[in-house]
């Protein structure tokens, strides 16, 4: 160990150290806390930036019946709303899917993130649970080894170490835990060619449905959060500044992609907040290093096309909480050894359906003229055909939209 790393202050160890304070870290924390784990949650954000940073709004059957099953879904049971309808606008008009009836229990809640993360953050902390903001995880050591450690600056900017039994690396695709894993670790990283422009608008929804424009121009997207917000999308072309256009542009564009002359208006407000998403997607094998274990947005990232990345992070905390359960209570570590074969069956579930979606959202990245473009094109209108014709294509879609 290295001088600096002497220096630093010894924080108490725990059983198990959470980095981030998201839905994956959050869950985690709940569920470990309920069963007597001696855990701390290290963020390095700000209580107001944890409670107030926009998401996705759209949480899977399953999700929801997580929350339900540990006792944490009182905000989403009282404030959500059940949703299950999309809409599809093209050149040949309009068609709806009415996706939750398709199935059993196959409606999504619309419910905001962040309004999940504050219900389970007061939740945590009603219970006494330990959240320590402004903390910034450097690096996981000796993940090998029976006491790992993670070195920390504090809010203060002076340097700290934990130790723990376990790491559970739930801090994002840039945070502690992936920058801290061993040489042959795989990345498997793919880039759509896509780019959004999210918008989030002080204006009621302008339909009753998810709302997905595929137009000439690019595809443009609608999607409720509140009766009072919402989400829409614009394909973007990659470069541009989110700043680029004026709002009365982006109103106008939004008018043409989502044929507002031919199926009503949008109601527009002032735009709360703008950013662009490019559409990649990333998947590290394994999730498991050791005493190191990724969860959420360090295990995978996807393309926001399909909404499945906060409901993999639920189900992902979920199992490794039991694994964890298993290996600190009973000395059983078979879920331990499971975790990361069981997660990635999910997430490239979710990886495919995603694919596919976000091909059907979309015409085909620039391609300086290849000819290739029409052939995609012809693609995606049979696939948009199919769906509007196909009770088979209907029942798949339906499956996979709300599952992870």
């Amino acid at each position: 160990m290295t001088e600096s790393q002497t220096s630093r202050a010894l924080r108490a160890p725990v059983d198990v150290l959470v980095l981030g304070a998201g839905p994956a870290g959050l869950v985690l924390g709940n569920l470990l806390l309920t069963a007597g784990i001696d855990c701390a949650i290290l963020e390095r954000a700000s209580r107001t930036h944890v409670r107030n940073r926009a998401r996705a709004g759209f949480l899977a059957p399953n999700t929801a019946r997580i929350l339900e099953r540990h006792g944490l879904a009182d905000g989403l049971n009282r404030y959500g709303r059940r949703h299950g309808t999309c809409e599809f606008r093209t050149r040949d008009g309009r068609f709806r899917l009415d996706y939750g009836a398709l199935g059993e229990d196959t409606r999504h809640h619309v419910y905001p993130q962040q309004n999940l993360v504050t219900d389970l953050l007061e939740h945590y902390l009603r219970r006494g649970g330990r959240v320590h903001f402004d903390t910034e995880a450097l690096a996981v050591h000796d993940a090998d080894g029976p006491r790992p450690s993670v070195t920390t600056r504090d809010p203060d900017g002076r340097p700290a170490r934990w130790t723990a039994r376990y790491v559970a690396g739930c801090d994002g695709r840039h945070g502690a835990a992936r920058r801290s894993l061993p040489p042959g670790t795989v990345r498997h990283h793919h880039d759509h060619g896509v780019t959004w422009l999210g918008l989030l608008a002080e204006a009621p929804p302008s339909l009753d449905a998810v709302g997905y424009a595929l137009h000439d121009r690019g595809f443009a997207g609608h999607m409720a959060r509140t009766p009072q917000v919402t989400r829409y999308y614009l394909q973007w072309r990659r470069g541009t500044a989110a700043d680029a256009w004026s709002e009365q542009r982006i109103w106008d564009e939004l008018d043409i992609r989502m044929g507002a002359a031919d199926h009503g208006p949008l109601h527009r407000g002032p735009f709360r907040e703008r950013g662009l998403f490019d559409l990649t997607c990333d998947v590290i094998e394994p999730l498991r290093h050791g005493s190191l274990f990724l969860a959420g947005d360090a295990a995978s990232l996807l393309a926001p096309a399909a909404a499945k990345g906060a409901n993999l992070a639920v189900l992902e905390a979920e199992i490794l909480a039991t694994a964890l359960l298993g290996a600190l209570t009973r000395g059983d570590t078979t879920g331990l050894d499971g975790y990361s074969d069981r997660c990635l069956e999910h997430i490239w579930k979710a990886q495919e359906f995603t694919g596919w979606m976000t091909r059907l959202l979309h015409s085909a990245p620039e391609t300086g003229g290849d000819a290739g473009s029409f052939f995609q094109a012809g693609l995606r209108r049979s696939r948009i055909a199919s769906l509007r014709t196909s009770r088979i294509h209907q029942d798949w879609f339906a499956a996979n939209y709300v599952g992870v």
